[in-house]
């Protein structure tokens, strides 16, 4: 594939975790006492969290094939490259990492889900998280590579 298919590619996925997290926010609840009681929203909630997390996934491999960096050996490793090649912080790997652990819980059931942490989780963290995840990204595919990134 060539480098403007990939560009786009690129473009295109964030354009996607974008939409997932408008539509996040339209229902969202305002408490964890409404999240806790509306089971609808509750699902709501842990599939576009499961949707973010793999979109996230897949933008991080998008990237790395790009600019030609180490290949991951898993999905979880993908982070792990970024801030290897200082594309992300240390702290946003593994706070991505994390997310993408979250969804494999939500995902195939691993364990009972606390909703707590995922209220707190889409409420507080996702969002800055994944903003920041993003620019890191478009700075990164704007700069001309000349060995480490900078973030």
């Amino acid at each position: 594939m060539d480098e403007l298919s990939m560009r786009e590619r690129i473009e295109d996925k964030i354009n996607q975790i974008n939409k997932y997290r408008e539509e996040l926010g339209t229902f969202m609840p305002v408490s964890f006492e409404e999240y806790s009681k509306d089971i609808s929203k509750k699902a709501a909630c842990e599939r576009y969290i499961e949707k973010i997390a793999e979109s996230a996934v897949d933008l991080a491999i998008l990237f790395i094939r790009l600019k030609n960096l180490e290949s991951p050996e898993d999905d979880d490793t993908s982070f792990f490259i970024l801030a290897k090649n200082n594309v992300i912080t240390d702290e946003l790997s593994k706070k991505l990492s994390n997310l993408k652990g979250m969804r494999n819980r939500l995902a195939h059931q691993y364990e009972k889900v606390d909703d707590k942490l995922v209220f707190n989780a889409v409420d507080f963290e996702i969002e800055e998280d994944i903003e920041n995840f993003i620019k890191c990204i478009e700075r990164g595919v704007n700069k001309k590579q000349t060995g480490k990134y900078e973030t």
